[in-house]
């Protein structure tokens, strides 16, 4: 996912979880969906992370080798600026681009 390209805000707002809730019908619900969509993004920024941070390793047991890179400060940044990812989750959920389903409810109807 690119999170440069995102509509979400990087400020907390005001929502009606009543409206939010519509496509599922229970907010329990939406929340938990909204929530486990969050640990996923949050889960692929902080790998996404690591694999950039991963060049700037030091190996060494030197402290005095310690120096300031500023690319790495400047990546820091840049995921530091980004919106929370509930934030992100709570736009792609406004968007309708979160894929849901609930096991249960399906064998209700069977």
């Amino acid at each position: 996912m690119d999170y440069r390209k995102t509509a979400a805000s990087n400020n907390t707002e005001s929502r009606n979880l009543m409206e939010m809730a519509e496509p599922v019908g229970n907010v329990y619900e939406m929340l938990r969906i909204i929530g486990k969509r969050a640990n996923q993004v949050s889960v692929d920024m902080k790998h996404e992370l690591d694999s950039k941070l991963k060049e700037f390793a030091s190996y060494s047991d030197n402290l005095e080798e310690v120096f300031e890179n500023h690319e790495q400060i400047e990546i820091s940044r840049f995921y530091e600026k980004l919106p929370k990812p509930t934030l992100l989750a709570i736009q792609e959920w406004k968007d309708s681009e979160i894929y849901y389903r609930n096991p249960a409810k399906e064998k209700e109807q069977f």
